[in-house]
């Protein structure tokens, strides 16, 4: 079978086993998936539905109310809180569904909520404790009336040092939730943590933990051997396997020089793909060959639609073979370190793009 198109794999059985994973990392909090932007780019509605169908999940996040309508299709009888919050381009999408929760986090957004309210609906605050993004600030809060607190329904902060364990902002951010919790909001259940804070345990988990990443199988919590299962393969085609004499050049701007005579072999997949350029060089192949893994080099610079790789020395690989761009032995984390970058990024850019043949599978 002869294959153009490279191909992303979501393995929803491992998918399921990290969220039940986590959940007991947490067994006292209710457990939340994170399915903005997508599910990560991996399919919010597949990923929603199988959480709440079989993983029994009835608390999702999302970042706008478009992405929680899709959301309820699935998952009818959840709450699906939007952190972006509420306002005029998202009224009409909390009116029609109802099941959507807004996550307030400044004056000016809760003032806009208190003049279109949502059928009885209690929004979450959002408050600010050392992210220094979204959330009130504490003076935002002095102001708050007796009966504005009591307009919500939640209280949440977001960490931001959590995927280092001892790094001092956590604690930092901790006693800053806990005294201001206690000063303005006593009596509501609390979230702090997403997934990267679950691993913290104790009082950073409060009643609500938010789980994402480490759903999908990255690594938040880098300073231990990663517990989660691969999630993601990213495969594709290789299309041509050449001779490169000595001397010649590889792709754009001649960046690559072959100092010896080489083999070569090009990938249908690139940039435009989501496969970050700045692997360029440096980033890794891996190919399945006589029932051995190779592993190869990207040389040359990354084109929109194609790599190309040194394969020397990897015997009988041929047209039409598939190449290992991620998969449980190269991970996203690891690619993301290769890159520059990290890997919710080049899952995002991956999960959104639709040259992919996307396949779910449950192994």
């Amino acid at each position: 079978m002869i294959l153009t198109r490279p191909i992303l794999e979501i393995n929803l059985t491992n998918l399921l086993n990290n969220f039940k994973m986590l959940q007991k990392l947490a067994p006292k909090a209710a457990s939340a998936g994170v399915v903005k932007d997508d599910a990560y780019g991996l399919g919010a509605v597949k990923v929603a539905g199988l959480l709440y169908t079989k993983g029994g999940c009835r608390n999702f996040f999302v970042a706008h109310a478009v992405e929680g309508e899709k959301v309820a299709s699935v998952a009818p009888e959840a709450k699906i809180f939007v952190l972006q919050g509420y306002g005029e381009d998202s009224r009409e999408v909390f009116e029609r569904v109802p099941n959507l929760i807004p996550v307030i986090s400044n004056p000016s957004m809760f003032d806009y909520y208190k003049q279109h309210r949502l059928n009885g609906r209690k929004p979450v605050i959002h408050i600010e404790t050392g992210l220094n993004r979204l959330g009130f600030r504490e003076n935002e809060l002095e102001r708050l009336s007796d009966s504005d607190r009591n307009e919500f329904m939640m209280v949440m902060s977001h960490l931001a040092c959590a995927d280092e364990k001892d790094h001092f902002m956590n604690e930092h951010q901790l006693n800053n939730f806990k005294r201001l919790k206690e000063q303005y909001f006593p009596r509501l259940p609390a979230s702090l943590s997403a997934s990267d804070g679950v691993f913290l345990g104790g009082d950073f988990l409060q009643d609500v933990v938010r789980l994402g990443a480490a759903m999908y199988g990255i690594n938040t919590a880098p300073y231990r051997e990663n517990q989660m299962q691969n999630v993601v393969r990213v495969t594709a085609p290789v299309l041509q396997v050449e001779d490169l004499p000595e001397g010649e050049f590889v792709g754009y701007s001649a960046t690559y020089r072959a100092n010896s005579r080489r083999k070569i072999c090009i990938i249908s997949i690139g940039y435009g793909d989501g496969i970050p350029r700045s692997l360029s060089n440096v980033g890794k192949v891996f190919f399945k060959v006589g029932g051995q893994l190779h592993e190869a080099r990207m040389i040359g610079r990354i084109s929109m639609d194609n790599i190309i790789c040194d394969v020397t020395g990897i015997e009988g690989l041929q047209s039409g073979d598939t190449a290992y761009l991620c998969d449980s032995f190269y991970t996203l984390d690891d690619m993301g370190r290769d890159a520059g970058t990290i890997s919710y990024e080049i899952m995002s850019r991956l999960g959104k793009n639709t040259r992919f043949i996307r396949r779910y599978t449950e192994e």
